[in-house]
C-alpha cells in the first residue's frame, strides 16, 4: 500500500477546508465551487477513496494516527523495516558444487 506524505495531505486537507468555507459563503459562484470539487477530487486521489467526504476522513485519521496504525485499520499490511532478499540463495557453496 502506498500512501503519500503527510505534509502533502495536511496541505490538500487545509486547501479543501479553505475553498469550503468559501464556497459555503458563495454557493452560487460556479467557478468557487468547481475549484472546491477540484480539491475534493485531489484528496480523493491521495487517500484513494471514491467520495470526497471519505477521503476529507481518511485524511484526517491518517494525519492522526501513525502509520501503522492506519495501515491496519485500513485493512492492509504494513511492510515497515527489515527487506525481502530477491536474489539467489546466500549460500554460494552449494550453487559451485
Amino acid at each position: 500500500m502506498l500512501l503519500p506524505a503527510k505534509a502533502e495531505v495536511a496541505r490538500q486537507l487545509r486547501r479543501y477546508r479553505a475553498w469550503e468555507r468559501v464556497m459555503l459563503a458563495s454557493p452560487e459562484d460556479r467557478e468557487v465551487r468547481s475549484t472546491f470539487e477540484d480539491s475534493g477530487y485531489t484528496l480523493c486521489v491521495l487517500m484513494g477513496k471514491r467520495c470526497a467526504r471519505e477521503a476529507v476522513d481518511a485524511a484526517e485519521r491518517y494525519l492522526r494516527t501513525s502509520l501503522v496504525t492506519y495501515v491496519r485499520d485500513q485493512g492492509g499490511r504494513a511492510r515497515l523495516g527489515g527487506t525481502v532478499r530477491q536474489g539467489p540463495p546466500t549460500d554460494r557453496r552449494s550453487a559451485r558444487q
